[in-house]
């Protein structure tokens, strides 16, 4: 437990004491007042662990329940504390609840029905939004354990009746599979999905596995699983209920889109059609007690709550369910008052301070701080004088041992906890004090919003082949995909893909081939097919290699000759720089540690740094550029940072400024949203070395601007600046150390081929928490446009709406204005001029617009965590990378993000474009990965550092193929020879495949085919097995084969083998030319073998060994003979 000295100390309050006395004697109804921060969640964990009963904390919002779960979890655990959340779905809403939010639902039902003793968290929402009868929820939870008996028939049907669906692999919750004797299942009891494995009908073994691998992660003893969803009602009992209502109200009904796509999202249908009448109450144990947080407020919003409800119900003329309404909600409020209750008031003087029923904690807020280290210290000193104990609870392991390095003379004199407050405290009844370390700093505390399911859809990626896709192989060209072939050959089964080439030629591509062939990512739009026996090809690769040659030799001398020339070498970090870091006001990713680090070793080289840091919408690239500034300023050098836009130049300004401000550094801007006088003035600050960073558009590049001493620059999306403005870059690059970021994700291929010419950054993994953006096309319907921004400003979020048309934006403004008369609107574009733009983007920033109407500006750069909506319009016209990057202006907080991609209402889409937005919807998680969404990204992201001549190359031969040939041309180039390798061929009447009985869908066949053909040595093959083995069950013969030929293929490889044949009695094998014998070698190899041997070399060495073994013998025997020499 996190805090458990803290704990210890709440349960020993007076108040506290007094309470659980009283509770325990029948006492029913207190008040508890004077807390400050996070004492209000100390003092009820230190109640709970008095009294071991249930509690109820029942909130006046979802943000307040989210603060208290967060502060309760610190003090008690996980274990102990359980959110119930509200759906986050409108009244009457269509769509179903995230599945998060079901899963943390049920997890509390759950654990209130098992009577264990816990604190669940209940915002009044929730309270009032209905869920399963307790005894439903009972009889459609499904329980298994190890070792016991069932029917696996039995537990499939009882999946499709709570809802699952079966799939050929599972990777969403909701999936099922079935493998012989395997089930997996993904449900919401459990973060991970989980394999069931049966010995006849005895279930021998559960285990979690992982959706990106497919492969077993931990073992189980038993797993509850969940229905998928909180009604058990079909579509047969809506229908005999819909019969009952008047023609009006069923016609209103059946119309609604959960009705017609018989879809989970009936919440509320069943609710107002009087199937759920339940509430999380329902669930409670007896004596379990209320604790009311702020009832004034809970009464005002469930008030809110209702009139909401009522106005939903006449706005689509359902108003006869308003008694039914108005009897469920008086009913839930009669039900409150059946338990004991303590109500909760943050001011003394709002509760009756004169009953002897009240508590007053008398807690004290923390001193505010600033980030000022010098006060803090100050302050510490008087509580020591005063006796106090004082704990400093820090977010996080790293961000504690940084501050212990910062306040080290006061590393033994205070008690230091890694858990993460909310905010600090002051309990003189205690003589304590509780600070929060983000108090320290006056930033908001780090939230990290649980993630069940962290994994996204990872086996079925971009290079998945389905037919009619286009492949490129290495040899032939470019074909199209036609599926598994399996074909008879001498009596043997034998898969192979089967491509299409123009002419109507067709190849048949062998398993131990399919490693030539890739799925063909190069361009929109349908490639031309290769022709089989022509020259084409092999030229078209020839004139590539030339090209990339050209290429890689520039990068190769930049490379070097900056490697070579001596440069500033900056100092290692100071405690300044530590005080930096230590306010950050999130907690870093691994992969953006990483980078950070990178570019500091870079930094302190005695040569010119130039790193390429890469990372995906919103991954932190900036925090790393800034710390680096930072570096840059403590050893008096200056730093420039350069951006494509004046509004990404306007947002990075912000964030420097606001991150520095405790430090003394001056941060300036050069754009225009700067006045001529400004501007004049700025630059001659410059050459005097006043002005420490400075962040601008191509103006920095212009000859008038003079740095005293320029010593880093960073460099914002390269590939945006125009060829003329890309040589002066290239300039400073051989003078000062760069640090370029890119918002475009690289393909691991190209970080590979790139290796030793570029030093690059990878940020991979999405920062701790963020939740998946709400991704959906819709036809234009003003309804919808009304609905989606009402929603955000209502949850006191702003919304973007992008018109990427300046010369009909005007009317878009018009037309919202007249939908919504009443909300605060600004239009923002690239014609608007310059003091006006900045005065927008200010007051947008400021909170005094609700909707930002504008054209692609805010493309790039963008980061306001208060907007969480974007509405497209005419997506139908952007690219995907353009769309990919739009969306991801939103999504930026803990905050459930939207984002409405417009179509318009009647025309037909274009396949493309009916693609590019299904994709879209798809991939909703940030930072999908290299998937199908993000396809024209690699592209892009390759073709920006590349340049355009090489995007064309792309688009010839594909991306895969590019970076086979740019590497062996980098490798040529460093004067890296190429090993010598043979692809050994093997002749067998073994049966050596996958059978389709055994790993039913093709694509996965293909996919293992693939990693067999690809393995580079035997612990690859080692992998595939055990792979085979966890997912699909005991190896039949085929598979056995199969693995057993791969081995033999790497073995033989090595020892440039060219050709085995294996046969009854007889084996045959014979060397590569390249491998020179003599006398001596051939008898030690003689000397290993056992039988008849017979040594032939006419080109290579040729050997026959007489065995009198069968095949399959003859092959272990190869086998162990290659192993042995």
């Amino acid at each position: 437990m996190a805090l458990n000295n803290l704990l210890k100390a709440a349960s020993e309050l007076n108040g506290v004491f007094f309470l659980a006395e009283r509770l325990a004697k029948g006492e029913k109804n207190f008040a508890i007042t004077g807390w400050a921060g996070s004492g209000k969640a100390w003092a009820i964990a230190g109640l709970f662990l008095r009294i071991e009963k249930p509690i109820a904390v029942i909130t006046h919002s979802d943000q307040e329940a989210e603060t208290l779960k967060e502060d309760l979890e610190s003090f008690l655990g996980q274990d102990k504390v359980k959110l119930f959340p509200g759906w986050d779905i409108d009244f009457l809403q269509t769509e179903a609840p995230e599945a998060e939010i079901i899963a943390e639902r049920l997890e509390a039902l759950a654990a209130l029905q098992k009577k264990e003793s816990i604190i669940v968290v209940v915002p009044v929402a929730s309270l009032f939004q209905p869920t399963s009868q307790p005894v439903m929820l009972k009889d459609y939870t499904l329980r298994l354990r190890v070792g016991e008996e069932r029917d696996l028939g039995e537990i499939v049907q009882t999946l499709e009746k709570l809802g699952f669906k079966r799939e050929a692999w599972v990777e969403e919750i909701g999936d099922y599979s079935v493998r012989g004797g395997i089930l997996d299942l993904f449900a919401y009891s459990i973060d991970s999905p989980v394999r069931i494995e049966f010995f006849g009908n005895q279930i021998e073994s559960i285990r979690t596995f992982s959706v990106l691998s497919q492969r077993s992660t931990e073992k189980l003893n038993s797993v509850t699983i969940f229905p998928l969803r909180e009604y058990g009602v079909n579509m047969e009992q809506i229908n005999l209920r819909l019969e009952e209502l008047r023609p009006e109200a069923r016609r209103i009904l059946e119309s609604a889109e959960y009705y017609q796509s018989n879809q989970p999202g009936w919440e509320w249908l069943t609710f107002i059609l009087g199937f759920q009448k339940s509430t999380v109450l329902d669930y409670l144990p007896t004596g379990s007690i209320l604790f009311m947080d702020e009832p004034e407020l809970l009464q005002e919003n469930q008030q809110r709550l209702l009139a909401g409800w009522k106005s939903n119900l006449s706005e689509k003329s359902l108003q006869e369910f308003e008694p039914e309404l108005e009897r469920f909600v008086g009913a839930v409020a009669c039900q409150l008052s059946n338990f004991k209750q303590i109500n909760g008031e943050a001011l003394p003087a709002l509760s009756d301070s004169g009953s002897d029923s009240v508590v007053n904690l008398g807690q004290q807020e923390p001193p505010l701080l600033g980030g000022n280290f010098k006060l803090l210290e100050k302050s510490l000193e008087e509580y020591q004088n005063q006796g106090y104990r004082v704990y400093l609870v820090c977010d996080s392991q790293r961000q504690k041992e940084r501050l212990q390095e910062i306040l080290e003379n006061w590393a033994d004199k205070i008690s230091w906890e890694a858990g993460g407050l909310n905010s600090g405290f002051v309990v003189p009844e205690l003589k304590l004090v509780v600070l929060a370390d983000h108090q320290i700093f006056g930033r908001l505390p780090f939230r990290t919003p649980a993630r069940r399911f962290k994994e996204g859809l990872a086996i079925s990626s971009y290079k998945s082949l389905n037919p009619g896709d286009y492949v490129v192989h290495i040899d032939y060209g470019i074909g199209k995909f036609k599926g598994l072939a399996t074909l008879i050959l001498d009596g043997r089964t034998r898969e192979c893909l089967e491509l299409a080439y123009a002419g109507e030629d067709k190849l048949y591509v062998p398993i131990e081939e399919f490693r030539l062939v890739q799925k063909f990512i190069g361009k929109e739009g349908e490639p031309t097919l290769s022709r089989l026996g022509g020259t084409a090809w092999e030229k078209a690769k020839a004139r590539i290699k030339k090209a990339l040659a050209d290429m890689a030799e520039e990068l190769l001398q930049l490379y070097a000759e900056r490697k070579a020339k001596p440069g500033f070498s900056f100092s290692e970090d100071s405690l300044w720089q530590k005080e930096l870091e230590a306010s950050f006001p999130y907690q870093e990713t691994p992969d953006q540690l990483r980078a950070i680090e990178e570019v500091k070793k870079d930094l302190q080289l005695p040569h010119p740094m130039d790193r390429l840091v890469c990372g995906d919408v919103g991954y932190g690239k900036t925090e790393v550029a800034l710390r680096a500034a930072f570096k840059a300023v403590l050893d008096h050098r200056q730093v420039a940072v350069l951006v494509p836009t004046t509004i990404l130049a306007f947002q990075h300004f912000n964030t420097f400024s606001e991150r520095l401000k405790d430090f003394p550094v001056r941060v300036e801007m050069l754009s225009r949203f700067r006045t001529r006088s400004q501007q004049k003035k700025i630059l001659e600050e410059l050459t005097q070395g006043k002005v420490d960073i400075v962040i601008g558009t191509h103006m920095l590049l212009q000859g008038k601007v003079k740095f005293k001493d320029l010593g880093l620059l960073i460099i914002d999306e390269e590939h945006r600046f125009g060829v003329a403005q890309k040589e002066k870059i290239k300039k400073f690059k051989r003078l000062v150390d760069v640090l370029t970021l890119t918002a475009t994700p690289i393909p691991r291929t190209m970080q590979m081929a790139l290796f030793g010419a570029r030093d690059m950054s990878a940020i991979n993994t999405p920062p701790a928490g963020r939740l998946s953006i709400h991704t959906e096309t819709v036809r234009f319907n003003s309804q919808v446009v009304a609905q989606a921004i009402l929603r955000e400003i209502g949850r006191g979020g702003q919304v973007f709406f992008v018109h990427n048309r300046i010369q009909t934006i005007e009317g878009v403004y018009r037309f919202i204005k007249e939908l919504l008369p009443d909300i605060k609107m600004a239009i923002a574009h690239g014609q608007t001029p310059e003091d006006r733009l900045e005065k927008i983007m200010l007051d947008f920033m400021a909170k005094k617009y609700d909707l930002l109407l504008s054209t692609t500006i805010i493309e790039s750069g963008l980061d306001l965590s208060n907007v969480n909506t974007i509405i497209i319009n005419r997506a139908d016209k952007f690219g995907l990378a353009e769309l990919y990057q739009l969306r991801g202006r939103v999504g930026r907080s803990d905050q459930k993000a939207y984002a409405y991609l417009l179509v318009p209402p009647e025309a037909s889409l274009q396949e493309t474009a009916r693609k590019r937005l299904k994709a879209l919807e798809q991939f909703s998680e940030l930072g999908s990965g290299f998937h199908l969404a993000l396809k024209d990204l690699e592209i892009r992201g390759a073709g920006n550092l590349l340049g355009p001549q090489q995007h064309g190359f792309i688009a010839e031969v594909g991306i895969d193929l590019y970076f086979r040939l740019l590497e062996q041309t980098i490798q040529e180039l460093k004067g890296e020879k190429a090993k010598l390798t043979v692809q050994t061929k093997i002749e067998t009447d073994l049966e050596a495949y996958l059978p389709d009985w055994y790993v039913p869908d093709s694509r996965q066949r293909i996919e293992i085919y693939t990693k067999l053909s690809e393995a580079q040595n035997q612990k690859e093959v080692i992998e595939v097995e055990s792979d085979l083995k966890d997912r699909f069950g005991q190896l039949p013969e085929p598979v056995c084969n199969l693995l057993e030929i791969s081995q033999l293929r790497l073995l033989a490889q090595s020892e440039m083998i060219e050709k085995i044949g294996l046969g009854d009695s007889k084996i045959t094998w014979e060397y590569s030319t390249e491998v020179s014998w003599n006398r001596e070698k051939i008898d030690n190899l003689a000397k290993l073998i056992d039988f008849p041997v017979e040594f032939r070399s006419k080109a290579g060495l040729k050997v026959s060994v007489s065995t009198g073994k069968d095949e399959k013998s003859n092959l272990g025997w190869l086998k162990k003979l290659l192993q042995t020499g």
